[in-house]
Parts: structure tokens; C-alpha cells; sequence
């Protein structure tokens, strides 16, 4: 039997998808059924004049550029990125809506909301 180099990867790839299907519908029936956890809404973004973020540096992963997630998710555009040392914040744009401390991927997070 000759078959081309792509027909047998082709054919490989086929066989250890079936086999990974085979092995997952054997264990579907071994694994508890864990409850649904409602998910909870993501923040609407209110405006709150009565707070302001503020950036914590220290921990924040915009120091080294991994990150810029609240950059992009501010609506006023209030925050900054400043290579090296972390986020700036400018208070007189920033609303309060909380988007920021939100989509913050660190624990603790890097941005918080303080009363101004």
C-alpha cells in the first residue's frame, strides 16, 4: 500500500482526534455534574462623580508592556500607559464607571476606585 505523505498525516490526525473523542465520551459518565454558577453582568460603566481610579505601579502589568487592558476598556480615555514605570491616570478625565478595576488581571488589582 503507497499513500502520499499528506494522505498519512491526514490520516493520523483523523485517528488521534476519534481516539481523543472515544476517550472523553468514556469519561463523560465518571465525572459529577457540577451546578451552573450564574455568572455575574459585567459592570455597565456608569459614570460615579463622587470616585476616581488610582494606580497602583507596583503591580501593575504595564510596567513591562504585558499588558494594557484598561487602556483599551476606558471610555474617556483618562489612563495612559508609561513604559517602565506602569498607568497614569489623569483625574479630570476619568468618570468613575469602574471599567478599569474591572479588567484588571492582577490580584490585587492594579487599578482601584477612591472616593475623590
Amino acid at each position: 500500500m503507497s499513500i502520499s505523505r499528506k494522505d498519512f498525516f491526514k490520516q493520523s490526525l483523523f485517528s488521534l482526534g476519534k481516539t481523543a473523542l472515544d476517550i472523553a465520551e468514556t469519561l463523560k459518565g465518571h465525572l459529577p455534574v457540577l451546578p451552573a454558577v450564574p455568572m455575574g453582568e459585567p459592570p455597565v460603566g456608569e459614570p460615579r462623580p463622587d470616585l476616581v481610579a488610582e494606580a497602583f505601579n507596583d503591580r501593575c502589568l504595564a510596567r513591562s508592556n504585558q499588558c494594557s487592558a484598561c487602556v483599551e476598556s476606558c471610555k474617556p480615555a483618562a489612563i495612559k500607559i508609561n513604559p517602565g514605570v506602569g498607568i497614569r491616570i489623569n483625574p479630570q478625565f476619568c468618570n468613575g464607571c469602574g471599567v478599569c478595576e474591572y479588567v484588571c488581571p492582577v490580584d490585587p488589582k492594579a487599578v482601584v476606585l477612591i472616593p475623590r
